[in-house]
């Protein structure tokens, strides 16, 4: 009998990491995934109390979600010229950000880091491209000195230039964190099908619902667990058939009660397929 996933959410951590727990820890949940930025994985002092709070309520931080210094915007437009390691104007910074972020992992326990590496391009001789690849294999690098993994988050790029990009920095600690509503919201194919490309490769999943987009400008619209296209139980099945062992780490994009109420309904939708 296959041992029962850990269920998990996504939480900001900023200058209240004990606030951030006590919410994963308020819900019930062994996991979480910490998203972080540049001032907080820079700040030991936050990183001390993250430790602290995650050990006193027995929460286990299943990656740190970095975040990247610079603009980021969200749509098809502007997207490609902002959004992660892809960008070149921001990518020697980015390079180093996620440098630090893969010691804070290593000192806070946690056995990855995971982000956006942005609109990927599908040709590899894209100088864009080849850009791209020789930054993660510093990254990869500074990963591995740490003894942590390097995990790409879903989302801008194609599963077949992720399968590609990931063959081409030729690193042993690799992974994928799929959220399989980004793929749906950029419009790069079903999370099911993307599985037969990629599905060896995943490490952790973000618990996200979607739908595909509906003008050429902007991303499709994210929405509760279980009212968008992510066919879960198809998804989780083929996941489980491919070893995955990994954290299910609920995330919705809003805030307020009614994304505590949210949480909370997907905990129970996903509770049967764990």
């Amino acid at each position: 009998m296959s041992q029962k996933l850990k269920l998990g959410v996504i939480v900001g951590v900023s200058q209240d990491p004990e606030e951030a727990i006590k919410k994963v820890s308020s819900l019930g949940l062994p996991t979480l995934q910490a998203c972080c930025g540049p001032a907080v994985y820079d700040s030991p002092e936050t990183l001390e109390r993250l430790k602290a709070a995650a050990a006193e309520n027995g929460v286990e931080v299943s990656t740190v979600w970095a975040g990247l210094p610079g603009p980021a915007v969200w749509n098809f437009i502007e997207g490609p010229a902002t959004i992660g390691m892809v960008p070149p104007e921001y990518r020697p910074e980015r390079t180093e950000a996620l440098k630090r972020a893969a010691l804070f992992a290593a000192k806070l326990g946690a056995p990855s880091i995971t982000t956006h590496c942005g609109f990927i391009p599908a040709d590899p001789n894209d100088p864009s491209y080849i850009g791209t690849v020789e930054a993660l294999k510093e990254v990869a690098a500074a990963c591995a000195d740490n003894g942590v993994e390097f995990w790409f988050e879903t989302g801008q790029e194609t599963p077949i230039t992720l399968l590609r990009t990931i063959e081409d920095i030729g690193a042993g600690n690799l992974g994928i964190n799929l959220d399989p509503a980004n793929l749906l919201m950029y419009g790069n194919g079903n999370p099911v099908d993307a599985l037969d490309v990629f599905g060896t490769w995943v490490r952790g999943m973000h618990a996200k619902d979607g739908e595909y987009p509906t003008n050429g400008r902007e991303l499709g619209h994210e929405k509760p667990l279980g009212m968008g296209k992510v066919n879960f139980p198809a998804l989780m099945t083929k996941l489980k058939s491919m070893c995955f062992n990994g954290a299910v780490t609920i995330e919705r994009e809003i805030s307020g009660d009614q994304q505590v109420a949210d949480i909370k309904r997907a905990m129970l939708l996903l509770e049967s397929l764990l």
